[in-house]
């Protein structure tokens, strides 16, 4: 199996079994540009088992690479989490975060004051996914995803593809970043640009 990987890579990937899972973890290497200790890392935080996508990796879905859950690290793990200090870890180490999202996130802003109707909001993150051309909009819920979260969402991907998206960009898809999912509601209330994922303090 060709590779651009230094030895100190194939040493990390010597140890794993599954032809599946070093074939991951050489594409993830090579299209993200790890060393070989940030490899490491991947491996020994199951990355592989934490995607939705295990097929071909060749041109994945956006979807496929989120990760589920989405580890964030941290010095101190609060006893409560609020939004706003969930928020504040994502911004502390934001070039991890968009790494541990999956591929090709480039940060846009966070916090983007919008006008819908008479109603101002904010977009907690506006993300752009260079491998499939749309921004994403993440939102972040410190507790369990509720069914009024997809419409909180889904006015500001809207938003997005009236104001801020150009032609040639594709739809903007939405995450919802969340404590704890809820399948019950997510089949009723899903949508196809929309995904859910939750998140894990770790140090």
């Amino acid at each position: 199996m060709p590779t651009k990987l230094s030895w100190s890579h194939i040493v990390e990937l010597l140890p794993l079994k599954d032809i599946q899972i070093i074939k991951y973890y050489i594409y993830i290497a090579e299209k993200q540009n790890l060393s070989y200790r940030e490899l490491r890392e991947r491996i020994k935080s199951k990355e592989y088992e934490r995607i939705g996508y295990k097929e071909q990796l060749k041109a994945p879905k956006v979807n496929t690479l989120i990760k589920n859950p989405v580890i964030i690290k941290t010095k101190n793990i609060p006893e409560k989490l609020t939004e706003y200090a969930l928020h504040q870890l994502i911004l502390d180490d934001i070039d991890n975060f968009l790494k541990e999202l999956g591929i090709g996130f480039l940060y846009a802003g966070h916090e983007i004051k919008i006008k819908i109707g008479p109603t101002y909001h904010r977009i907690d993150f506006l993300f752009f996914n260079v491998e499939h051309n749309c921004y994403v909009v993440l939102e972040i819920k410190a507790n369990e995803f509720k069914r009024e979260n997809i419409i909180q969402v889904k006015e500001y991907m809207n938003y997005v593809d009236k104001h801020i998206k150009k032609s040639f960009h594709d739809k903007t898809i939405g995450i919802i970043l969340c404590k704890k999912e809820n399948k019950l509601v997510l089949e009723y209330v899903s949508d196809e640009r929309i995904f859910t994922t939750t998140y894990q303090l770790t140090n």
